[in-house]
């Protein structure tokens, strides 16, 4: 938001026991990436000048999550309810920001859009800004009570009349505060509930009785799920999946089954591409314009340049740079490896710290052979190349361009451009001697069943 400065406090001390898990809820990841890293992108995105995370359990790992953030932690020592976490924030808070959003570090899916609609309001004369949705069940869900334009209050669904609980525009927790007035207001949060707890919530009486306008913006209702068991992460992943797979198809991704492809929060695909049924991607994938990914495929951190043709059953492991029109076919792994323009890898061959130049073609069965037990080694493949199937390449080992492997070889030195390199015993015949073996493993078979 153009001329005005922004905190955003981020509540992620949820012990999360719902979970059943020694990991902070907040940390639990959906596409790959834990759930507070989502909403610190989505409002670095928004414009956020600043993060301010609350944390409990688990305080330095979740810090850890968000090192690539300007980030200053506060320790919630005692859980006291809301307008309680977001006050361990108060050093950060008095710094003085224009705007201070209060999110939640286990809502995923909440959108730079809506964010950034939060902080619209305040910039348009708001003084509060609480982010709504309309929910088809509202049962459970604080009220929001709006007169005219302006929230009066936030009313609890134990607390609300029978009037009251007909309303179905619910609070999604989110929302804008002036900076100015923030910590005045928090102040004067009381704990006079059963839980004897301080409520964020609270804070819109406050206001109203000061004069101040408070409204309401309105947001999908996904914008705001949130997380406490297993099972509602798996529908926060899916709803992530549908939503991201949806962005893709209409940018000119196509997928034949998009159901069964599933993308990681950073995964970069080019118009054009071309997904068969049940791909996978890890974080750290790029696909470029008019490749293909064949079905059953599993991809991290790769980097796919354009026409490029992988799958079915591969495996692309980190640091595998194909450049364009490259081919990794069927059970095939690579690791490490940068594969020149053209090249093929076509089935069943392993092919880890290794370059591999233009046009060389690999054969079906090669490995090559990049760790002695200790260190891992680089293979190193010329332009042009032709390697037999069954090769194995035992590095370091360099091969020219224009090369010749035979199939069956076991390469142990350099081989020299357009030279023919051989490594394998010799082929001898002895007449006879199938059958003498035969005869001697039935005698063994016939002793072992007399014994009996």
């Amino acid at each position: 938001m153009s001329g005005r400065s922004c905190l955003a406090v981020v509540l992620a001390a949820g012990e999360g026991t719902r979970m059943r898990s020694d990991l902070p809820k907040v940390l639990h990841k959906v596409a790959g990436l834990p759930m507070v890293g989502h909403v610190a992108e989505a409002a670095r995105q928004a414009g956020v000048d600043r993060l301010a995370v609350v944390v409990g359990r688990g305080a330095e790992a979740v810090s850890a999550a968000l090192s690539t953030h300007d980030v200053a932690t506060h320790l919630q020592t005692e859980r006291l309810g809301t307008g309680h976490a977001v006050l361990a924030a108060r050093d950060t808070i008095a710094l003085g920001f224009d705007d201070v959003l209060v999110l939640f570090g286990d809502t995923p899916l909440l959108s730079t859009e809506t964010i950034e609609r939060a902080r619209s309001a305040l910039a348009s004369g708001a003084d509060i800004a609480v982010v709504g949705f309309h929910a088809a069940d509202p049962t459970g869900y604080g009220r929001l009570i709006v007169e005219g334009e302006t929230l009066s209050a936030i009313r609890e669904h134990k607390d609300a009349s029978p009037e009251e609980r007909k309303i179905t525009l619910c609070n999604g927790g989110v929302m804008a505060i002036s900076g100015h007035r923030i910590l005045g207001w928090l102040d004067r949060i009381g704990n006079d509930n059963a839980k004897r707890e301080y409520y964020l919530t609270d804070i819109v009486a406050i206001a109203v009785a000061d004069g101040a306008r408070v409204n309401v913006v309105e947001a999908p209702a996904e914008d705001l799920m949130g997380a406490n068991t297993r099972v509602e992460l798996a529908e926060l992943e899916a709803a992530w999946q549908r939503r991201r797979r949806r962005e893709l198809m209409l940018s000119g991704v196509t997928m034949q089954a998009p159901e069964t492809v599933f993308l990681a929060y950073d995964t970069a695909i080019e118009p054009d591409a071309f997904l068969e049924p049940n791909v996978v991607f890890g974080p750290g994938v790029t696909i470029g314009a008019g490749s293909v990914i064949r079905a059953f495929s599993h991809l991290e951190g790769a980097t796919v340049a354009a026409d490029c043709e992988i799958g079915p059953f591969a495996r692309l492991r980190p640091g595998a740079d194909l450049s364009e029109k490259a081919k990794v076919g069927n059970f095939c792994e690579v690791k490490k490896a940068k594969i020149g323009k053209g090249a093929k890898i076509n089935h069943l061959t392993y092919i880890g710290d290794a370059e591999i130049g233009a046009k060389s073609n690999i054969g079906a069965g090669t490995i090559t052979c990049n760790y002695d037990g200790i260190n891992k080694n680089l293979t190193s493949i010329g332009a042009g190349v032709f390697v037999g199937s069954n090769t194995s390449l035992v590095a370091p080992v360099a091969i020219g361009d224009g090369a010749y492997i035979a199939s069956g070889s076991v390469i142990t030195e350099d081989v020299s451009a357009d030279a023919l390199a051989l490594g394998r015993a010799r082929q001898t015949e002895k007449p006879g001697r199938a059958a003498d073996i035969r005869a001697r493993n039935e005698a063994v078979k016939a002793g072992r069943s007399a014994g009996k």
